[in-house]
């Protein structure tokens, strides 16, 4: 419901046979699932919660609606899926040090987020870190309850691929953004939030210093991945992460400026601050 609402189907599902249903209803995917061929699995609570409060309700989602779904496709005998992953499964980026190469991005302190500190420093001399691309072996460290659900999606995923011999292909979404995106809910993308302010006329306010990247992928790209991985030769036997993104980083204070140069809107307020788990750089 924080994505969708009620109300009548939108006109882009005429034709495919719409049910409106909660994938944790296992009767019903049994029902839904003969005569399919492979199962794209997009059922989930996303976004980033407001706070520890919202941890039964992402893994209820989450985590048990994708074990019913794995359920039931082992009852009806499919072996196809593709995963809607998340790019947060990586926690903070690929970081390195002028003086220590390559090493892992510790949590941020409080305090110095607090007194406007806002990059990384090294665990070994407190330099400022530099931010690198992250590949799909990179270590898998997530710092929120949504974070935690979409690995866990992948880990059922794996387990149900290495029982079955069935193949899946986890699509680790990066910051997508496009039309019909959820908006006026706490559980939306940033662009969305931003996009939500400068339709009332209120400037987009940016945490931190604006400087925080992140890549930005639209739906339709999203979308195609989706098309080539159902119809991509499966990895038989197990669970195959693939980063979906435009390969181009940009900040959260360039996509604020350039929302707003679009709508005619308030330039963006910098607000400082940070939210609780949030990453700094994720590319």
């Amino acid at each position: 419901p924080q994505a969708h609402g009620g109300g009548s189907p939108p006109e882009w599902v005429a034709g495919h046979g719409l049910v409106r249903g909660d994938v944790r209803d296992g009767e019903l995917l049994g029902r839904l699932l003969t005569d399919v061929d492979a199962v794209c699995h997009q059922a989930a609570m996303v976004g980033h919660g407001l706070d520890p409060s919202d941890a039964p309700d992402y893994t209820a989602n989450n985590d048990l609606g994708t074990a019913v779904l794995l359920a039931a496709m082992h009852r009806t005998g499919l072996r196809r899926l593709v995963l809607a992953s998340s790019m947060v499964v990586y926690g903070e980026g690929r970081y390195a040090c002028p003086s220590h190469g390559v090493v892992p991005a510790a949590p941020r302190r409080t305090e110095d987020i607090a007194a406007g500190r806002y990059e990384v420093p090294c665990p070994h001399c407190g330099a400022d870190l530099e931010p690198l691309l992250v590949g799909e072996d990179a270590p898998l460290d997530p710092r929120s309850t949504y974070a935690a659900t979409k690995l866990a999606q992948e880990q059922l995923a794996a387990a149900w691929a290495r029982q079955t011999g069935g193949g899946v292909w986890a699509l680790r979404y990066h910051n997508v953004y496009g039309s019909r995106m959820p908006r006026d809910t706490p559980y939306a993308g940033v662009a969305s939030i931003f996009r939500s302010a400068l339709a009332r006329g209120a400037a987009p306010q940016v945490m931190e210093d604006g400087r925080q990247r992140r890549d930005f992928v639209h739906v339709s790209d999203v979308a195609r991945a989706n098309a080539l991985a159902l119809a991509a030769t499966q990895p038989a036997g197990r669970c195959e992460p693939v980063n979906v993104c435009s390969g181009q980083p940009h900040t959260v204070g360039e996509l604020a400026t350039e929302l707003a140069r679009a709508m005619g809107g308030p330039a963006p307020e910098i607000v400082g601050g940070a939210r609780p788990a949030d990453v700094r750089h994720i590319t």
